[in-house]
């Protein structure tokens, strides 16, 4: 039985694997090291459906979440996978 893929439901913001040369960019701009961005976990639906199209990702991988919004337009927000975010 196929799985869902949660990254095609309407409610589901935009989900983004950050590939390692733009890391270094990102991470210079906004001024904080890997460490400091907000954790996304790995079990996370959105997480395991990134890891079915693109396979196995590493602890330490940044994710880009791109939300829409009616009131304040695009917002881009930045995630690291972690293992033990929920133990």
């Amino acid at each position: 039985m196929a799985r869902f893929n949660v990254l095609k439901h309407d409610l589901v913001p935009e989900h983004q694997i950050v590939n390692e040369k733009e890391e270094e960019t990102i991470l210079k701009e906004m001024g904080i090291s890997r460490d400091l961005l907000p954790k996304i976990s790995r079990n996370d639906p959105a997480v395991k459906a990134l890891e079915d199209i693109h396979g196995p990702l590493k602890n330490g991988t940044i994710i880009r979440i791109i939300r829409q919004s009616k009131t304040a337009g695009v917002s881009v927000y930045y995630r690291v996978i972690e293992s033990g975010v929920f133990k």
